[in-house]
């Protein structure tokens, strides 16, 4: 069984956990693409999301990570593209249900406002469920 690319990318509001979630990745044996930003230089987060969306559409990742200062406006920008489903998470829960209920491909941080423990845990979670489809595949079909 190969290993599963995962995209990450973050502004610099997001820059420091998005290295902490990067290490975490790799400890848990994933591949990881990291489309930057790569110091704590100001940025504009819409180009990362972009860039996350073009990998994921472009295949070099089958799920991607997103980080920006509160992580409002990265998930904005990454719900414009038709094949994401970016979810803001805060709780292990949140984490779950995206992936059960949502089938999310990209998983959402406010570097400024989740602890780096609880975004590991979250990231865990949204990595290790399952999509459930059943009722909730039409749904996601509405959206895609």
């Amino acid at each position: 069984m190969s290993k599963e690319n995962i995209v990450l990318a973050a502004d610099h509001g997001g820059y420091d956990l998005k290295v902490i979630l990067k290490d975490f990745l790799l400890n848990q044996g994933l591949d990881v693409l990291d489309l930057g930003c790569h110091d704590l230089k100001s940025v504009d987060y819409p180009d990362y999301a972009r860039a996350l969306a073009a990998a994921i559409k472009e295949n070099k990742a089958s799920r991607g990570v997103l980080v920006c200062g509160s992580g409002i406006g990265i998930s904005i920008a990454a719900n414009r593209h038709p094949h994401i489903r970016a979810a803001l998470i805060h709780d292990r829960l949140s984490a779950e249900l995206s992936r059960q209920h949502n089938d999310a491909n990209v998983i959402v941080f406010g570097g400024r406002l989740i602890g780096t423990d609880v975004a590991k845990d979250c990231l865990k979670a949204f990595l290790n469920t399952e999509f459930e489809g059943g009722r909730h595949q039409r749904r996601i079909d509405k959206m895609s």
